[in-house]
Order: C-alpha cells, then structure tokens, then sequence
C-alpha cells in the first residue's frame, strides 16, 4: 500500500496553552481531518523563523496547507494606514506572519503543491505584493457581512465562480455556497494572480496564478472560505481536498 502524502499545517501562536500555561501553537482540529478524510498525514508547523529549519521541513513534506487564523499585520503591507484602523486588528503575534511570508519564500524555491484558505489566501496575496482590506466593515460599509461566526459551518452566501478556472472543474458548477468568517481580504490582488471566486458584494473569494505563470507550483489553490469545515456535509467542498492530497501524492512520487 502507497504511502500517504505527508502535510504540512501552518499554525497560530497561542500565549497560554493547556499545558502549564505555556506558549503554544494553535490549530483547529478541523484542517487534520479534512486532510486525514481525503488520504493525507497532517503534520502541524512550529512557530519557526529560521529560513534553514523551514527549507528542511518543505523538502520533507509532500504537500503545504496554509491555514486560517488571525490578522495580518497591516505594515506588511498597507504601512501608511491611520491608527483607528490599524486598531481594529487582532494580531496574535509577527512571528507567524514572517514565517509565513518565509514559508512561501521557500516554496516557490523548492516547489510543493499548496492549499490556502483564508488567512492563508490573503498571506499568499501579500507575500507577492498584494494588499488587504484591513477592516471589511470599516473600508466597505455597503458590503455583505463576512464575520458569520455563528454560522462558521454553513453556507451563508454563493460565490460566482469564473468558467474554467480550478474550483468550476472540480465542483462542476458555477456557483457555490460557502461559510464566511473573516475580518480582512484581498483589496489590490498581486500581479501573478488572477481572481476566480467573487461574492455578490464583490469580494474575492479565491485566486489562481495567472495561465502565464501556473508552472511556478505544481498545485495551488486558495480560498477565502472554510471548505473544512463544510466538506463533511456538504459534498461539494470535497474535491478540493481530494484533488490537493492527489497532488501531493503524484508530488511524493517524484
């Protein structure tokens, strides 16, 4: 029996854990099991900024899931902001924010297929020169309610999905119905990106690399949305994981 793909999770930072109190990492449950349910080994990432101890961890895993968790810091990439704004952030800690921005560093060095989903979705934008709406409710009055936490395991709005891009082909339609929980988004999407899932009120909702530059990651899909904690009842959510764990395994075998 082949063996399984091997995962890498990224992680949030967590100051008082359940053991003693001390600095932990924090990680939902629900990304270990949509990647055990579709064929994969999770692993989660430790808080590392040493760029030799991330290039080790890539080249031994299979396959990367940038996860979801708190806000980016707004300097990164929208440095000029007001304080008021910038208030409204919940920052857990830099520390995952450079490790992140190191991760992907690495991986467009050492290429691996990639899963992101939400925070990870808009690190993934910023890491290649994009921007972020700090605030949705601030900087788009107007717009849908995206922080829907009671509701973090339902669909509460669709998403139009752009003819022949990754999701239409996977799920086989064009609109899907997705979870919505996040404070901040993509605002000026970077140059090799294009955009392939939009919400009603005009949020993007998912990214591919632009057709030119699909060679630069063997897989690559990113999502605003929370596909793991809608995939166990709701089907449609499904092929995504299958299809990422798939490529990690082809991955695996080069």
């Amino acid at each position: 029996m082949a063996r399984r793909p091997l995962i890498l999770v990224t992680s949030s930072h967590q100051s008082s854990g359940a053991e003693m109190l001390d600095d932990s990492i924090s990680l939902s449950h629900r990304y270990f099991d949509a990647v055990l349910d579709h064929g994969g080994i999770p692993v989660a990432m430790p808080l590392s900024t040493d760029a030799r101890v991330l290039a080790d961890m890539v080249d031994r895993c299979d396959g990367i899931l940038l996860s979801g968790g708190d806000d980016i810091e707004p300097g990164l990439h929208r440095p000029d902001i007001t304080a008021k704004l910038r208030s409204t952030c919940a920052i857990a800690a830099p520390v995952r924010d450079l490790m992140e921005l190191l991760l992907i560093k690495e991986i467009f060095r050492n290429p691996r297929p990639v899963l992101a989903i939400c925070r990870g979705h808009q690190i993934f934008n910023v890491a290649l020169g994009g921007t972020l709406y700090v605030d949705l409710p601030f900087e788009r009055p107007d717009g849908s309610n995206h922080s829907q936490l009671d509701r973090r395991c339902d669909p509460v709005h669709p998403v139009a999905l752009a003819s022949g891009s990754l999701l239409a082909c996977l799920t086989r339609r064009r609109s899907l119905g997705v979870n919505s929980t996040h404070h901040q988004a993509i605002d000026q999407l970077a140059e090799l990106l294009v955009p392939t899932a939009v919400s009603p009120d005009g949020v993007i909702e998912a990214v591919e690399f632009r057709p030119a530059d699909r060679g630069l990651l063997q897989w690559f899909a990113s999502v605003q949305f929370h596909p793991e904690r809608l995939y166990d009842r709701f089907r449609e959510h499904r092929p995504l994981f299958r299809a990422f764990v798939a490529a990690a395994a082809c991955d695996k075998k080069k």
